[in-house]
């Protein structure tokens, strides 16, 4: 980790996930704006710089408040490139140092740090999942997504075993601890739930229960399937936003329910009281 004392060092949150289409990037704007409108100080970091969907993401936020005129709460934002080199351990390296860079560069006036891992297994997010104090990993209520936690019996819905992810995350949990004996909280968020009670969205509830007693997660009813969220997204504007944003969207009910989702969200997130002396 960069060298940083533990008076400066941030609260870092990591989205994560192998998956794509899980609203991890919805998921990753909503927190960054709520932080931001709590009266942190945040920075966000995009991993996948290549891609670059959160990127995009500030990017289009960005463009909104200069051509609307419209003050929206930004954060300090560093992307982080993957190395070219040829040489695995010398593009590690690079990497690393990359990386360093960036997560010095925010401490130094961040209380909280952001960071967007990529959908796959690269060094640069397990490098980040390393430094989480919260890993929140968002997946769909399906037992197409629960695949990527645990490889479950067809037949039952017995969990077999732990999957490569959930095996990534138990060594950047050592890792971790090994840097700073510190602890990662690891959030599991279940987005694009079903209004309706349905049998699978019960047994999807019932067997990651079981999971998270196994290999030491928590769970959260995330964002249901919501068109506001989709509406939003392009133009880097989240539910938080809309009043300021004066957009035309009236708050119906299903946005009211939506923010609450968001709410829930923030609160679920351990993290301390801003500092004063950085909010005033």
């Amino acid at each position: 980790m960069a060298t940083i004392t533990a008076a400066t060092k941030p609260t870092v949150i990591v989205l994560g996930n192998e998956k794509g289409g899980s609203g991890k990037s919805t998921t990753a704007i909503h927190i960054i704006v709520g932080l931001l409108r709590e009266g942190y100080r945040v920075g966000a970091m995009d991993l996948d710089a290549r891609q670059g969907t959160l990127a995009g993401t500030l990017a289009g936020r960005k463009h909104f408040i200069a051509s609307k005129g419209t003050p929206l709460p930004m954060p300090r934002f560093c992307p982080v490139h993957r190395s070219v080199a040829d040489n695995r351990l010398e593009a590690e390296a690079e990497e690393r140092s990359r990386f360093d860079e960036a997560f010095t560069g925010l401490a130094a006036d961040c209380e909280i740090i952001v960071i967007d891992c990529p959908g796959a297994d690269t060094y640069l997010s397990r490098y980040g999942h390393s430094h989480a104090d919260t890993l929140i990993t968002p997946i769909n209520d399906s037992f197409v997504d629960f695949s990527m936690l645990a490889k479950v019996d067809p037949e039952n819905h017995d969990i077999v075993n732990p999957s490569i992810y959930s095996e990534m995350v138990w060594e950047a949990r050592k890792n971790r601890f090994s840097m700073d004996r510190g602890r990662i909280d690891w959030i599991v968020m279940r987005n694009r739930l079903a209004s309706s009670e349905a049998r699978n969205k019960r047994d999807v509830g019932e067997t990651l229960e079981l999971l998270a007693k196994r290999i030491g997660f928590r769970t959260l009813k995330g964002f249901g399937e919501r068109v506001i969220f989709r509406e939003l997204y392009l133009q880097g504007l989240t539910l938080m936003d809309v009043r300021e944003a004066n957009i035309g969207i009236a708050m119906g009910l299903s946005h009211v329910a939506a923010r609450t989702e968001v709410r829930a969200l923030l609160a679920a997130i351990k993290k301390p009281e801003p500092r004063l002396e950085l909010v005033a």
